[in-house]
């Protein structure tokens, strides 16, 4: 199937993929540090919180950037289609609407809703909520609840 000739969609490319690789090499950095350290010395220092803290935090970063640029990339994807389908929709509405040969055939677009059931209640009438057959409430009748 030949590609269409429309223009692709936005989706988080080089700068995203910067940062994601940015923080993935760091983490790699603090990772490699600390191991470097555990095997070296026998007991904890500062430095061995320290590498221990910037893998953590770097790995978290990296974890983090990465699934925000799959969300984004993917809620793109997901605006593209849609758009694609509302054009779709647009067009296939406007060819059956030219196409018709009988106003029967197309569903027309309500114009004024003027004619329907809340616009014959008066401001002064009010309708009963426990009354559910329709019968308006005056507020003077005898078996009103409260």
């Amino acid at each position: 199937m030949a590609e269409s000739s429309r223009p692709q969609p936005y989706q988080p490319g080089a700068v995203s993929l910067f940062f994601v690789a940015k923080a993935g090499v760091f983490a790699a950095a603090f990772w490699i540090w600390l191991l470097v350290l555990v095997l070296r010395t026998d007991a904890a220092t500062g430095t061995h919180v320290l590498a221990a803290t910037g893998a953590i935090t770097t790995t978290l970063a990296a974890v983090v950037l990465g699934a925000r640029m799959a969300l984004q990339r993917n809620a793109a994807i997901r605006h593209a289609e849609t758009k694609k389908l509302l054009v779709d929709i647009s067009w296939n509405a406007f060819t059956a609407a030219g196409n018709a040969e009988s106003s029967g055939k197309v569903v027309p677009f309500p114009s004024t809703a003027g004619d329907d059931d809340r616009s014959t209640v008066r401001s002064g009438d009010r309708v009963s909520v426990f009354d559910r057959s329709g019968v308006r409430d005056r507020g003077n009748n005898g078996d009103r609840r409260r």
